[in-house]
């Protein structure tokens, strides 16, 4: 089951200007950190706002899926990230749905969670994370 929306991401060519935009001598918000996820080829920063946080995320490397986001794109709103309880379960759940996956199972994602995301072909052109935490590193 959808918890809540955990955090809208937003692709960046730079970490360190996308957080002028977005940190306190910009829009505001206080960044909460930053992480590399080998497993995505990014580099994350997070800012919350309210109980949902706004992700940044750079490119690691060339042909990483932020990066064919941006060449084809340009900056902007990369995905949305729905936090769930048990990911088996919801990706097993959405898949009897008829919907479809970027990836057979569960990879590793930021602040040690577990993540997978349904194809934006299967649900109007928005690529959705779905995001489960561990109890004890739940941010």
């Amino acid at each position: 089951m959808l918890k809540r929306i955990h955090h809208v991401a937003i692709a960046v060519q730079d970490l360190d200007e996308g957080a002028l935009t977005w940190g306190p001598q910009g829009i505001g918000l206080s960044e909460e950190g930053r992480e590399a996820v080998p497993s995505q080829k990014t580099r994350v920063a997070m800012f919350p706002v309210g109980e949902s946080r706004i992700e940044l995320l750079e490119p690691m490397e060339d042909g990483s899926s932020v990066a064919t986001h941006l060449a084809r794109r340009g900056p902007g709103i990369h995905h949305i990230c729905f936090e769930v309880d048990d990911l088996a379960a919801e990706m097993q759940r959405l898949q009897a749905a008829g919907l479809r996956f970027t990836s057979a199972g569960p990879t590793p994602g930021a602040h040690g969670s577990l993540v997978a995301f349904l194809h934006p072909k299967c649900t109007g052109g928005v690529l959705i994370e779905l995001n489960e935490f561990p109890e004890a590193d739940h941010p």
